[in-house]
């Protein structure tokens, strides 16, 4: 059985983790197995990495030597977590993956596209996801979620809004890879989007295979079961 690799991007307080453990849930309660991970900082490796680049601590770090510690990251992770669970046959569900680096690096902090999209490609082995998921939000909005901010949270608001803007591009430019929802919806909403796109994958089929994509959504999805959200959950 062929992996399906789904990638939750978006700004900062948009609820993409809540998203992401949803749907690794679902999936693991529908007897499909799924691995629910997140970028930066998974792993051992991948943690003393992510102290590095979100800890004020760190104070300012070059454009470039942040990008490059995202693709260090994001290598190890690639080949130590992901693509084994790929080959496999699982689904892996991940929080974050290049086009978080594009868009926070490469938008944000304004270093030449050109220059980083091959690098950050091939630090993931050219692995690229089957589906990606934008969740969309006003920076201030997302970011008035948060308490206590790291290092790149903290950054001022044209940063956060060159980021959301990256994202945006990116995902006019890959239509076919990409679901862009309003993450105001509430959580049962856009989880059920998620599903629906995620359908077609899941049973081998392509984007635009509509049999497929209603028969597994009947199979695995009863669309008039409440939604379980974990207690305490914030709605994004």
């Amino acid at each position: 059985m062929r992996g399906v690799f789904v990638v939750f991007e978006g700004g900062d307080g948009t609820g993409k983790s809540t998203q992401a453990r949803l749907l690794a849930d679902w999936l693991n309660a529908s007897g499909r197995e799924a691995v629910l991970t997140h970028e930066p900082g998974e792993g051992e490796v991948g943690r003393r990495i992510r102290e590095l680049l979100l800890d004020p601590a760190t104070g300012d770090l070059s454009p470039r030597a942040e990008a490059l510690l995202y693709c260090a990251d994001r290598a190890q992770h690639v080949d130590t977590m992901i693509r084994p669970a790929l080959e496999r046959g699982a689904v892996v569900v991940c929080d974050r993956y290049v086009d978080s680096t594009l868009a926070y690096q490469g938008a944000g902090r304004v270093l030449d596209l050109d220059e980083l999209e091959p690098l950050v490609w091939w630090a993931a082995g050219r692995l690229r996801p089957d589906l990606t998921v934008l969740l969309d939000l006003a920076p201030h909005a997302g970011l008035a979620t948060i308490a206590e901010r790291d290092r790149l949270e903290a950054a001022d608001d044209a940063f956060h809004e060159r980021t959301r803007d990256g994202f945006l591009d990116l995902a006019a430019r890959e239509p076919e890879r990409y679901l862009v929802l309003p993450a105001r919806e509430p959580v049962t909403v856009v989880q059920e989007a998620v599903r629906h796109r995620l359908a077609p994958l899941l049973s081998g089929e392509g984007h635009d295979a509509e049999i497929g994509r209603r028969n597994l959504w009947s199979a695995l999805f009863d669309p008039e079961a409440p939604l379980s959200v974990p207690p305490g959950t914030m709605k994004p």
